[in-house]
């Protein structure tokens, strides 16, 4: 069963569908700041950011989204799952971690997820077509999916997840083309899908998820080139994928691109060295 899920692949057909967008979204400081501070392993840094744009504005279901981002990526940091130890060892890349996780931090996540599933959910009961609350929405099934896949190792409520934020993300991105950070789940179940075994695919296709390995790679070059928020763990995630396909080349360049941009992450600066070290 797949790891990193979020939308299932019949979301492309929105994507290319997708009538032309309003102009983009403004970027919004303290969010903006909430995740470079997670990027540079800073999670504490990071919800105190998220804590005072809260408080300012306590209405807007992101804070609680990105609040919850901090303590997945706390975890993900923790479990050591954005390392190519990880992504090239297929019993953990397609299973999910070894071990038992943190309690607090799964706690904690599980918590502020809920939270800004309520508040965006509240939301679109009265504005249906909120691409805002719609991001949210298809962020925190994301997210939940990507946690009960690689931490929980739940498979079955990450598949719920992944159907879950296929239907919100079809309705976001025929709303707003722009959203390019949708790219990053759909890029990760189309490449991991389509790792798995042929006789797990087989199994999955009568659930109608699909994958495509080659597909995935291509979304997520579009979020490591477009996205917002998430534009570098897409590049994580690439770079990662791109060492699984012996494209040691490209890994090479994101690894090196992230390291510049974020100096005090030391797994990126690993992987960096450890991408040289590769040949192709």
């Amino acid at each position: 069963m797949p790891a990193l899920l979020a939308v299932a692949l019949t979301l492309a057909a929105a994507i290319d569908a997708a009538a032309p967008s309003p102009a983009p979204a403004p970027a919004v400081p303290g969010i903006e700041t909430a995740f470079r501070r997670m990027y540079e392993l800073r999670f504490v840094d990071a919800r105190s950011e998220i804590a005072s744009y809260r408080q300012s504005h306590p209405d807007d279901p992101l804070g609680a989204a990105t609040e919850a981002a901090s303590y997945l990526f706390e975890q993900f940091n923790r479990e050591g799952v954005l390392t190519s130890a990880f992504f090239l060892d297929d019993d953990r890349f397609l299973g999910g971690i070894e071990g038992d996780p943190d309690p607090a931090l799964s706690t904690a996540f599980l918590t502020a997820n809920e939270r800004a599933r309520t508040m965006a959910s509240d939301r679109t009961k009265s504005h249906p077509d909120d691409p805002d609350a719609l991001f949210v929405l298809t962020l925190a099934d994301g997210m939940e999916g990507d946690f009960e896949a690689l931490i929980g190792k739940h498979q079955l409520r990450a598949l719920s997840l992944i159907r879950s934020a296929e239907k919100t993300g079809t309705r976001l991105l025929a709303l707003r083309a722009d959203a390019h950070d949708a790219y990053v789940a759909l890029g990760a179940a189309n490449y991991v899908i389509g790792s798995l075994p042929v006789y797990k695919r087989f199994f999955l296709w009568f659930g109608a998820v699909r994958g495509d390995r080659q597909r995935g790679m291509d979304q997520l070059q579009m979020a490591a080139e477009r996205g917002h928020y998430l534009r570098p763990y897409a590049m994580a995630l690439l770079a990662l994928a791109a060492e699984r396909e012996g494209r040691f080349d490209l890994a090479r360049t994101l690894f090196a691109d992230l390291s510049r941009e974020f100096p005090a992450n030391a797994v990126f600066a690993r992987e960096h060295a450890l991408a040289e070290a590769r040949k192709d």
